[in-house]
């Protein structure tokens, strides 16, 4: 029980949520924390105002027991009766990261006999669904906010401004000091307002985007596709267009020394009645995540 409640904080960043995520309360969590520390004669986590952070005893101790506490976590929520099969696990999140990350690692567990309901869509009407019970989990590119719901980080995003190496010949060279190489590049995006590029011009480019977009496409993919047939330039996440990228279908313009980052949240409400197969996709995730 301690090393469980080790294992959650640790990957929580919080007494707070770790304990809504495993049913038990703040003060029982760090009891819990204090007890184990002890016991190892060595200091686990600095608190900090918002949170803890893990000190180098705790990361170490983390690789050690993650993998076996996960497996037991799977064995046990399998062993349960009604336990993976009962009901549907409804998780929500971006259809990108759920069709490319997430489907592949549950999908061992649905042979196993999980059921899963997958809803895609914009973050903040899923975690509206999440606090209003329509959901179990959602994957979130945005932190929540407020106590209705619990979140633990559980994947950073790379952003790439990328291209056909024909458009990257035309192009010419691109560096962080001038975006104007790119002025009569046809920009493809998922939305109007271009959110993910306009955060790469600012992040990379200090510079704000005015431009509209040529194309437009509701669905990462569909922008990656466009991309691909040689409709112009866009920004995606590394993990969305990896294989072009091996491939030399695609290039990357500019390779910046601190490219945008996003961070993708694993979301939760806290006080919910510990179900094993939510427990079980929650933890494979966690697990699979590590490598992603």
């Amino acid at each position: 029980m301690l090393l469980r409640t080790f294992l959650a904080v640790h990957r929580a960043g919080s007494f707070t949520a770790a304990g809504a995520l495993l049913g038990l309360s703040q003060p029982t969590v760090t009891s819990q924390i204090r007890a184990l520390e002890a016991q190892l004669d060595r200091r686990l986590f600095e608190r900090l105002p918002r949170g803890v952070v893990a000190t180098s005893v705790a990361d170490e101790l983390a690789v050690q027991v993650a993998g076996p506490l996960d497996e037991l976590a799977e064995v046990a929520g399998r062993g349960r009766p009604g336990g993976a099969s009962s009901e549907p696990v409804h998780l929500g999140g971006p259809a990108e990261v759920l069709s490319i990350r997430v489907l592949p690692a549950l999908a061992p567990l649905v042979e196993q006999g999980l059921r899963l309901r997958i809803t895609t869509g914009l973050a903040d009407d899923l975690l509206d669904g999440l606090r209003a019970g329509r959901f179990d989990l959602v994957l979130s590119p945005i932190r929540p906010r407020g106590r209705s719901v619990v979140a633990v980080p559980l994947m950073d995003e790379e952003f790439v401004l990328v291209a056909t190496p024909v458009w990257a010949d035309r192009i010419g060279p691109v560096g962080c000091d001038d975006a104007g190489p790119l002025n009569d590049a046809p920009l493809v995006a998922y939305a109007e307002d271009l959110p993910i590029v306009r955060r790469y011009w600012r992040h990379v480019f200090r510079a704000r985007l005015t431009r509209s977009p040529a194309v437009v496409v509701p669905d990462l993919r569909g922008v990656l596709a466009a991309v691909v047939a040689g409709a112009g330039v866009t920004v995606l996440p590394r993990y969305l267009c990896a294989r072009e990228l091996g491939t030399g279908e695609l290039v990357t313009l500019l390779d910046p020394d601190d490219p945008p980052i996003n961070t993708g949240f694993l979301a939760q409400r806290p006080g919910s009645p510990e179900r094993p197969h939510v427990t079980l996709v929650r933890d494979r995730l966690l697990r699979a995540a590590r490598s992603w």
